[in-house]
This record gives structure tokens, sequence and C-alpha cells, in this order.
């Protein structure tokens, strides 16, 4: 486990907790519009001390709830001797996660060390061969969103991109989630793509934000077919 950055403060990873996010190395997917390339390409930032974070994380108790992890696909390498530290502080785990190892998931969440889960959903089953640009599973994916949305916390989450996120194709992965955990789906997020400028394909760097009138448009249509019990916008 090689962590490369702390965001000391969040008010948003982690939703209605005050968090810090803790950024590790590594992901088997590569998606072209990543907005973490130097997590995923490159090891080339300098690993964090992990004795060093857990005493900014005792330090920060009495300020903060709740930790998030996230890459990168931070359940590549998450070591749960630290994350079991991290739990002894007191703090809520929050863990974002692209779906691809649910046996690692099951085995956290069922020794109590993860407390919400936030998984993103690429886009339609059709498209993700193209959007993630690696070898991955369509079973451990799906297991991944069943075991998901059986929990008392979570959400599932979309960055829309315009080149690959249409009404048409949103809903498509929408429905997708919904008939495989077998329920109206608690909180579904659609996030704004950025163009910050630093992408692991260059391409992207043509590419426009993704406005809040679209998100917004998006939001009211899907909510129309019953899906989502929730959904929340990230601009």
């Amino acid at each position: 486990m090689k962590i490369k950055f702390i965001q000391k403060t969040t008010l948003v990873d982690y939703p209605g907790k005050i968090a810090c996010t803790i950024f590790l190395f590594g992901c088997n997917f590569r998606c072209g519009f990543c907005y973490n390339p130097e997590l995923v390409l490159k090891d080339e930032l300098p690993d964090l001390n992990k004795e060093e974070v857990l005493l900014f994380l005792e330090s920060r108790r009495r300020y903060l709830d709740g930790v998030c992890f996230t890459g990168g696909e931070p359940l590549m390498t998450l070591d749960e001797t630290f994350l079991r530290d991290v739990k002894n502080l007191g703090y809520k785990i929050k863990i974002d996660t692209n779906g691809s190892f649910p046996e690692k998931l099951e085995g956290l969440i069922s020794r109590n060390l993860v407390d919400f889960v936030s998984m993103d959903i690429k886009g339609a089953k059709e498209d993700y061969e193209k959007i993630v640009n690696a070898p991955f599973d369509f079973f451990k994916l799906e297991e991944s969103i069943r075991l998901i949305s059986s929990l008392p916390e979570y959400e599932f989450r979309m960055t829309v991109v315009d080149r690959f996120h249409d009404f048409p194709k949103v809903l498509d992965a929408i429905k997708w989630v919904y008939d495989i955990s077998g329920k109206k789906i608690k909180k579904f997020s659609l996030q704004g793509f950025k163009n910050h400028g630093k992408f692991i394909d260059e391409s992207f760097k043509d590419d426009k934000n993704a406005s809040r009138e679209k998100l917004e448009e998006l939001k009211k249509e899907i909510l129309k077919y019953g899906f989502v019990e929730e959904i929340n916008i990230r601009v």
C-alpha cells in the first residue's frame, strides 16, 4: 500500500461527514478521463509514512468524523492492518471503488472495517471496454453492485463525459445497477467531467466540462423511471 497524498479536510468525499481523504497509488483500469493519472500510470510521487499518517489522524480526532480511501483503486493494495488502526481511532471509513474486488470488499465489511462504499459506474455495459481500456470482469462488477446495494450507507456514481454519457447511455447504466441490485438504488451521484488539462488520454484535453444544466436535465429525466430514490449532482 502506497499512500501518496492526504486531503486534510473534505466536506464532499464522505457524504454527511467532515472527513479527510487518503489517496493510494495503483489502479487496474485506464480510464482516459481519469482525474488522478499520477496515481495510475507512474509511481513517481513519494510515499507518505504510514505511522506519520496515523499520528496525523490521531491529532485530528476532535475535528474529523471519517476517512475516505480513494485512488487509483484502493482495494488493489489497501492494508487491512492499517485500516483497522484507523478504525480503532474512532473514525468512520468510506471506500471508493470501481467494483473489481468484491471478495476483498466483502471481507472488510464482514470485519466491520467499512461504513460507507461508493462505487464508480463507468457507463453503459456496452461501453465499459472502451471506457476502462483494461481487462475487467462483469461478474465481479455485478457481485460488487449486489454487495454494496445491501449496505446501510452507499452510493453509486458516474463521471459524466459528453462523448460517453448522453441520456440513453446513462439510463441504461442506471437500469443495469437497478436490475442487478433487485431494488431501487438508494443514492446515485452524477459528477460533472472537469477539464483540468491532465489526463491518461490526452484527447480529453479537448473535451468540455459537463454543464450543471446537463446534469440537472439528466437528473430530472432519470427520476421519472423510478430506478433511484435520490440523485445528487456534483460539479
